[in-house]
C-alpha cells in the first residue's frame, strides 16, 4: 500500500459450521459422530470449511503484502475498539457484514464472499482475489461507498445499541412482552411477542416476513386473494419501520399502534413493564444485548452514524 494510504486493516472472520461443531464436541471425530448419528452427512461441512480456509489464506496474504493488519473473530466485536482510520474487511456471509457495520463509525467496510457458489452475497461484492488491488484504492478513499442507515436504541441509563438490519425489543424467552409505547403523540400499554424495528437494509428480511405473514392471514380471514404488495425501503432511507409481533388486546393492553415509521424527528419511546427477561438485541445476535426491564426507557431512532459499504 502506497504512502499516504498506510492505514491499518482489520479483518473480521467467523467460525465455520464445522469449527462450531468441533468447539462444542471437542474433536472432529466426536463432531462427525454427532452429525452422522442424526442421519446427516459431514461432507458439506468439510467442503464449506475448506473453502473458507482457502479464502482466508488468500485474504491474509493480500493483507500481509498491504501493510499493517489485525484479525478479529466476530465474537470479540462487542469489546473491540476500531480507530477512525481503520479499513475493515469482513470475510463471511451477509449477516457478518451487517454485524460488523453496527460497530463502526464511518470506517469503510469491504464485504468479501468466501464461497460465491454457496452464498448469494448481497453485501459481499468482492472475492478474496480482489483484495490486493482493492486496498490501495480504499486507502486513498478512491472507491465509491453505499451509505446505509443504522437504527439505534438508547436506554435511559445511557447504554446504546445499533443495528444494521433490525432491532428486537421484547422477552428473552417465549413469554409476553409488557411495555408502554409512545410515538407521534400516541401512547398505549401493550402486551405482545415484542417489536421489530428495521432499517432500509433490514426491510428485505425479518420485516418482510412479518408483513407478508400478516397480510396472508388477513386475506385468509377475509376470503380474498388479492396480490400481496410489499416494497422494501432503500438502504439509505432516513426512516425505520416498526411492527409489533402478535399484539394482544385485553383489559390492561391495547393494540392500535402496531405498524409505522420512526425518524430522527419522530423517535419511538418504549417503557418496560417486564420485571425480568426484557432485552434488546440487534441483527440476530442475541448474545450482545441490552437489559430492558421494568422502569427502563428506550428511545428508538436512526443512528447518527451511517454504514459505509465499499462497492
Amino acid at each position: 500500500m502506497s504512502a499516504g494510504s498506510e492505514r491499518k486493516i482489520v479483518l473480521v472472520t467467523r467460525r465455520t459450521r464445522l469449527e462450531e461443531l468441533i468447539a462444542r464436541h471437542h474433536t472432529l471425530a466426536q463432531a462427525k459422530f454427532y452429525i452422522e448419528h442424526l442421519g446427516a452427512d459431514l461432507t458439506d461441512y468439510l467442503r464449506e470449511n475448506a473453502a473458507y480456509s482457502k479464502s482466508l489464506q488468500i485474504t491474509v496474504q493480500a493483507l500481509h503484502e498491504a501493510g499493517r493488519y489485525q484479525i478479529v473473530d466476530r465474537g470479540f466485536l462487542p469489546n473491540f475498539i476500531f480507530t477512525p482510520t481503520d479499513i475493515v474487511v469482513a470475510l463471511g456471509q451477509d449477516g457478518l457484514v451487517a454485524n460488523v457495520m453496527k460497530y463502526l463509525d464511518g470506517q469503510p467496510l469491504i464485504g468479501v464472499n468466501p464461497e460465491p457458489t454457496r452464498w448469494d452475497g448481497v453485501l459481499l461484492p468482492f472475492r478474496p482475489e480482489d483484495i490486493a488491488a482493492l486496498l490501495p484504492e480504499v486507502g486513498k478513499d478512491g472507491r465509491p461507498v453505499k451509505s446505509i442507515t443504522l437504527a439505534e436504541a438508547r436506554l435511559s441509563d445511557g447504554q446504546t445499541l445499533r443495528a444494521a438490519n433490525d432491532l428486537f425489543i421484547g422477552p428473552r424467552t417465549h413469554t409476553s412482552a409488557l411495555y408502554e409505547i409512545e410515538i407521534g403523540g400516541r401512547r398505549e400499554f401493550q402486551s405482545s411477542s415484542g417489536l421489530i424495528v428495521s432499517t432500509g437494509l433490514g426491510s428485505t428480511a425479518w420485516m418482510k416476513s412479518i408483513v407478508t405473514g400478516s397480510m396472508g392471514i388477513t386475506q385468509s380471514i377475509r376470503g380474498t386473494r388479492l396480490p400481496i404488495s410489499y416494497e422494501p425501503q432503500p438502504w439509505d432511507t432516513k426512516k425505520l419501520t416498526f411492527a409489533v409481533r402478535e399484539p394482544f388486546p385485553s383489559r390492561s393492553s391495547t393494540a392500535e399502534i402496531v405498524f409505522g415509521h420512526v425518524t430522527a424527528k419522530a423517535p419511538m419511546k418504549l417503557r418496560s413493564r417486564m420485571p425480568e427477561n426484557g432485552i434488546i438485541f440487534s441483527d440476530g445476535i442475541e448474545s450482545d444485548f441490552l437489559r430492558f426491564t421494568a422502569g427502563m426507557e428506550a428511545t428508538i431512532t436512526t443512528a447518527g452514524a451511517h454504514g459505509h459499504l465499499v462497492c
